[in-house]
């Protein structure tokens, strides 16, 4: 068995995989997009290092900010992880808000022919041209439940549900349908769904703790490191905000602001990803019962 705890940034997932590492003598698997990053620590809520020392956190600081990562470098990864893990006879907590990681490790990504060029550059030209309005409606109409999932204002997974069709004449939903693939692992999924008004204050105050922490400092050490913004690593949420004090257009506290709707509208698509997930078990608050938790999973 693996253990998942997932929800959306903010929710308090960090706090709940380090009690339940310790209770059950077990390490964790981050199953963020941006702590696989080094030298980006404060921006992406990493654990301190004192907790890292009392718990083994994996793929967190394995690659540099100009570097790139994705779900099927995850999911390899976590599945080594596991493996050894269970050759210890230990239970591999996965965290993160991260949906498509953890999708990908349980159910795998599903296998496409290579894209064609043409069409790849054809829809980013298409894009320039017409806007991202026009093909979010048209992928709407094509594979309605991918574009729910990904929202209208993502060019990236907009394009790519394009392109998939367009090379494979099937969408992605049709593709995932026809995996059909069994579960890797048998997993307890634990999500935490605070209400809407408290996970908003807490992003808010949390932003402004990051501020106070010396994320403009981090900032700054990583671009005299030789990183750019246009890298994947300082191109992210919670860094990219940054940029325009840096460039000398607004201050640090105007940033911050646009950090936090961000975030806040980061946290949104996230719940409406996990509405569409079946969890054993919903927390509805950051505070838990760690003796609830762990009744559950022995269930």
């Amino acid at each position: 068995m693996i253990i998942t705890i997932e929800g959306p940034t903010g929710a308090g997932k960090s706090s709940l995989a380090l009690e339940l590492a310790k209770a059950l003598d077990t390490q964790i698997i981050s199953s963020d997009s941006r702590q696989v990053y080094r030298f980006l620590d404060i921006g992406t809520a990493k654990v301190n290092q004192a907790h890292q020392k009392e718990i083994k956190h994996h793929l967190i600081d394995i690659i540099n900010p100009d570097q790139s990562y994705n779900a099927g470098l995850f999911a390899a990864d976590a599945s080594a992880i596991i493996a050894k893990l269970r050759q210890e006879d230990k239970i591999p907590i996965i965290c993160g808000g991260t949906g498509l990681y953890i999708r990908s490790l349980l159910e795998g990504l599903f296998q496409h022919p290579a894209i064609d060029t043409a069409i790849r550059e054809g829809l980013r030209l298409r894009l320039h041209v017409e806007g991202l309005s026009e093909l979010y409606s048209e992928l709407s109409k094509l594979d309605p439940s991918f574009a729910q999932r990904i929202g209208p204002k993502d060019p990236q997974r907009t394009l790519r549900g394009l392109e998939i069709f367009q090379a494979t004449g099937k969408t992605i939903s049709q593709h995932w349908a026809e995996q059909n693939n069994k579960n890797a692992y048998n997993a307890f999924r634990i999500l935490i769904m605070p209400p809407r008004e408290q996970l908003y204050e807490k992003i808010n105050l949390r932003l402004r703790e990051m501020v106070e922490q010396g994320l403009p400092e981090e900032i700054l050490s990583v671009l005299e490191r030789g990183y750019s913004w246009d890298d994947p690593g300082l191109n992210s949420l919670g860094y990219k905000e940054f940029r325009p004090h840096f460039d000398g257009d607004a201050s640090i506290a105007e940033c911050a602001i646009l950090a936090a709707q961000h975030h806040r509208n980061y946290a949104k698509r996230q719940s409406t990803w996990y509405r569409k997930v079946s969890f054993d078990l919903t927390i509805p608050s950051s505070c838990f019962n760690l003796s609830d938790v762990l009744r559950a999973i022995h269930a």
